[in-house]
């Protein structure tokens, strides 16, 4: 029986689970995966945390003492969350000594209301990250043109950045300049560079399921063809660009100061095409020096099923920029494609956090003291 995780993360690939909840904390289960299936980090989402508070009660004993204080659902949304990952924080803790602080990390979103504005935003990852108070901590921030100032600034001041919703190459490449930027501020104020760490999570299913949906609307036999490639190739040249950036001059002399590369981090690696291998997104994106976000029922299936087979993304350029190029030939927009998926990925995360401040709101009044 082969240990397709194991074989995995020998080629250099970080195995992070995206997903959180009390119950996988307190149950052992987090601890379980960290120790049996190789995972040295965790991503959350509004989405995640929406899910893990309306279900189950192990949330009850928090919200009824948030209640008798009377705290706004914000605050008590907060003081949820971020317990949740100070607690995983410290159950990754080993992870992250004995990798130098590369892995064993978890990550927490801003506030996604705040996505196209940079001042708050800058403020929310410097109140998180007092808030949770734990190195190994991630604070998210969406690659919006608002959040790129944002993720700059926020480095700046050795806030380690996990940049989310990358969804076009030229984003990312603002991304890590913007990165590169945050460190010499960061080395300017005479931070110890060692300590800052980032990843690009880069969204590689959305692309697949945006695209598709207008190869199928075209019908030909060309259009049938390229389904299922685009998530692919636009991974693959994102992978061509950070080898470009994170060898360059500038970059050099960052690395020399004591700085970290920014890895690329591989998100919404769940295949909602049930006419495509259930880990596509993981075998056909093994590169050195990456971070594979999953959840866990790609963790489950890699580990059944998944074929590692060393690289597969070095020495695919030219066939990745090939078949972007064939869809711009049949008129499928690029750039419409990657607006398109940015403004929903906010609004998806926005719709999640407005759900989670109902569902919040409902139980704080359902476990508020009566009067008297």
């Amino acid at each position: 029986m082969t240990d397709a995780l194991k074989r995995l993360s020998e080629e250099g690939v970080a195995i992070w689970l995206d997903d959180l909840s009390r119950k996988r904390i307190t149950s052992g289960n987090l601890a379980e995966l960290i120790d049996q299936q190789h995972v040295v980090g965790v991503t959350t989402n509004p989405t995640i945390f929406q899910k893990a508070i309306s279900q189950g009660d192990g949330y009850d004993r928090q919200l009824s003492d948030l209640a008798a204080r009377k705290v706004t659902v914000e605050e008590a949304i907060r003081m949820i969350t971020t317990a949740d990952v100070r607690d995983a924080a410290d159950i990754l803790r080993p992870v992250f000594d004995a990798t130098g602080g590369q892995d064993g990390r978890v990550s927490i979103e801003v506030d996604p209301r705040l996505a196209h504005n940079e001042h708050a935003t800058v403020a929310e990852a410097k109140q998180l990250a007092w808030l949770v108070d734990r190195p190994n901590t991630l604070i998210k921030i969406p690659a919006t043109m608002a959040g790129i100032p944002a993720i700059s600034e926020v480095i700046g001041l050795g806030i380690s950045v996990n940049v989310t919703l990358i969804f076009s190459l030229e984003r990312y490449r603002a991304v890590m300049d913007a990165y590169l930027t945050g460190l010499e501020k960061a080395k300017e104020r005479g931070l110890d560079l060692s300590k800052i760490h980032s990843v690009a999570s880069f969204f590689v299913s959305r692309v697949d399921t945006e695209i598709d949906k207008r190869l199928d609307g075209i019908g030909t036999d060309e259009a049938k063809a390229l389904r299922g490639k685009a998530a692919l190739a636009n991974a693959r040249l994102a992978y061509q660009a950070y080898e470009e950036v994170f060898s360059s001059d500038r970059w050099t002399a960052l690395e020399r100061a004591g700085a970290n590369k920014q890895r690329p981090l591989w998100a919404s690696t769940g295949v909602k095409d049930p006419a495509y291998p259930d880990t596509l997104y993981v075998t056909e994106l093994v590169a050195p020096n990456t971070v594979n976000t999953m959840p866990e029922a790609t963790l489950e299936a890699t580990d059944d099923h998944g074929e590692i087979t060393g690289d597969t993304v070095s020495g695919t350029y030219e066939q990745a920029r090939a078949d972007l190029d064939a869809l711009e030939r049949l008129g499928i927009s690029y750039d419409d494609v990657v607006q398109v998926l940015e403004d929903e990925g906010v609004e998806k995360f926005e719709a999640s956090w407005n759900d989670l401040l109902k569902s919040t709101q409902a139980e704080l009044e359902r476990l508020a003291p009566s009067e008297g």
